[in-house]
């Protein structure tokens, strides 16, 4: 059975956006994005609110990724290669392979996913977080505290 696991990147006071929700002062350096590869690695899927979605579909989009450092194109290798699962009322379609739209967060879907897979599941964004905590689905939690406030 896979896990449900969430990872944040956040700043040291506990946001995970600055005040225009924006996220570009969080850009890891060369080692932690390593060890965001490695715990990414496993995932099977991917589940997403719209923002989160908006923000992680550049790793299939962006046309610089080809000039991009080993590690951000190992990064969007592994991004690519895992299903993803879109939750959101107002976005129409989505842009990216393996992506499908989910219109309601239904646990018990979750619960089955789970059950259905070895390969772990990710829920990113904090929105979509909450409703999973709630919801008693995350196993795992991984937070990458950035040095800013």
């Amino acid at each position: 059975m896979a896990q449900l696991i969430y990872l944040a990147v956040m700043s040291l006071d506990g946001y995970v956006s600055d005040k225009d929700g924006k996220f570009g002062w969080a850009e890891p350096d060369a080692e932690v994005h390593a060890f965001v590869n490695d715990l990414v690695r496993p995932v099977s899927t991917h589940l997403y609110g719209r923002r989160m979605y908006e923000t992680m579909r550049v790793w299939e989009t962006d046309a610089s990724l080809a000039d991009q450092s080993p590690l951000m194109r190992d990064f969007a290798d592994i991004w690519q290669a895992a299903d993803k699962v879109v939750y959101s009322t107002t976005l129409a379609t989505v842009s990216t392979a393996r992506t499908r739209l989910a219109r309601d967060f239904e646990p018990e879907a979750i619960r089955q996913m789970k059950r259905s897979t070895e390969r772990d599941l990710s829920v990113g964004g904090p929105n979509l977080a909450a409703h999973a905590f709630k919801a008693g689905l995350i196993d795992a939690c991984h937070l990458v505290i950035a040095p800013i406030v």
